[in-house]
């Protein structure tokens, strides 16, 4: 018996039982989708967060406050270590300087009321944090200088406060009860688990100081973010950045009371923990298409006891054991293989819905269905379906002729 054979007969032996053939099938589509839309979720959560992360630019370095748990009576960074870190004879390397203030706050605008992330922030921030207007302008020098009350919004802010993202400039917002002009909308940049990049609103840092966020000292600041001036000049600007922090804190190597990030080290544990999150979805939802295979064997079980006097009279004629294997392992894989069709049309669908329900819900990921997760998971079907039918098929295959036949 050839394969084609096989194949035909096997077609017929499942048309033959059509629900049960529906049900079995069922739990390989169920295992087979949930394979691929779980890994296609975890690619788009990975693919979204990194992208995010790429948008600030490649070679941008962050600054925080804290560092060795060791360190006694630690320091915060200040706009003073700012502005020794923008000296070009001191760092070379250092393209650009963007302290940050950051903190929260309630703005209303027409009764509307929303807790909105303020940021106080300098003309370089639009540089180094690669930012971009679809109206108005960037807060400026003179904003600076004059303390000024202007606000640069994000389209997620907008929206809650203007019912819309456009026309808004010139609006006056109260952040904390005290009015502020809006002088430009952020164009979009997304929102994952990590944050909205959306939902802010940027003010002069010396406006924050002064009005919004007190701190002790007054010059102090949440973190500062850097812009290398090349890729490839990142190392070098944060050994640059190191020691001039070492001196104005006088702290010793290895006794650091600051934290620096690297863009790459970020996309390096970002990418670390997706890939772990995807590899759990993909392994619970394994599980089920491994029931499924466990279906399979049950149902090819019941189908050699109600063809043994089948399997019988085949061998009496003549059918080889190879045959009789041939047709069960044949009839096994044509069951999953079916399901695991199916189920990647039912995992294109999941996928579909679940961006959609993402995007509704303000967390924009896109899952992503790669022809790797398609080709791992209809190649698992097909080997579970030949695993877990292997030994129904030779348990019909061992029948002895005259014992199948008196069978009853």
């Amino acid at each position: 018996m050839n394969l084609y054979q096989s194949f035909i007969e096997a077609l017929e032996s499942l048309v033959s039982n059509k629900m049960r053939t529906g049900l079995t099938v069922l739990g390989v589509v169920i295992g087979v989708a949930a394979v691929i839309a779980m890994l296609a979720v975890g690619e788009g959560a990975q693919s979204s967060i990194t992208g995010q992360i790429e948008g600030i630019g490649t070679n941008v370095v962050f600054i925080s406050p804290g560092g060795d748990e060791d360190v006694r009576n630690p320091k915060p960074l200040t706009l003073s270590d700012a502005e020794a870190l923008a000296d070009p004879l001191a760092a070379p390397n250092v393209a650009a300087v963007a302290p940050i203030l950051s903190g929260r706050n309630d703005v209303t605008y027409g009764g509307e009321s929303s807790s909105v992330s303020i940021l106080g922030v300098t003309p370089e921030y639009e540089m180094v944090s690669n930012e971009a207007l679809t109206e108005g302008e960037f807060i400026n020098e003179t904003d600076i200088l004059g303390r000024g009350s202007v606000a640069v919004i994000g389209p997620d802010t907008a929206e809650k406060l203007f019912d819309r993202t456009d026309g808004i400039t010139g609006e006056t917002i109260r952040i904390n009860g005290q009015p502020f002009r809006v002088v430009g909308v952020l164009e979009s940049k997304g929102g994952t688990g990590l944050g909205s990049q959306d939902d802010r609103i940027l003010v002069p840092i010396t406006t924050a100081q002064s009005r919004l966020m007190q701190r002790d000292p007054k010059d102090s600041v949440s973190s500062i973010h850097i812009q290398a001036s090349s890729s490839e000049g990142v190392n070098a600007a944060v050994d640059e950045i190191s020691e001039i922090l070492r001196l104005r804190h006088r702290t010793e190597i290895g006794m650091d009371d600051f934290t620096i990030f690297t863009q790459q080290s970020i996309l390096d544990t970002a990418s670390a923990i997706t890939g772990v999150f995807t590899i759990f979805l993909g392994g619970v939802a394994g599980i089920s298409l491994l029931v499924g295979g466990i279906g399979i064997m049950n149902i090819m079980l019941v189908s050699v006891t109600e063809r043994t006097r089948e399997i019988g009279l085949r061998k009496a004629l003549g059918a080889r054991k190879r045959d009789i294997l041939s047709q069960f392992l044949t009839e096994s894989v044509v069951l999953s293989l079916l399901g695991g069709i199916m189920g990647i049309i039912l995992a294109w669908i999941l996928a579909t819905v679940i961006g959609a329900v993402a995007a509704a819900s303000g967390t924009p990921i896109t899952p992503q269905i790669s022809l790797g997760s398609i080709l791992l998971a209809t190649l698992f079907s097909m080997a579970v379906g030949l695993l877990f039918g292997l030994y129904p098929a030779n348990r019909a295959a061992s029948l002895q002729p005259v014992e199948a036949l008196r069978f009853e």
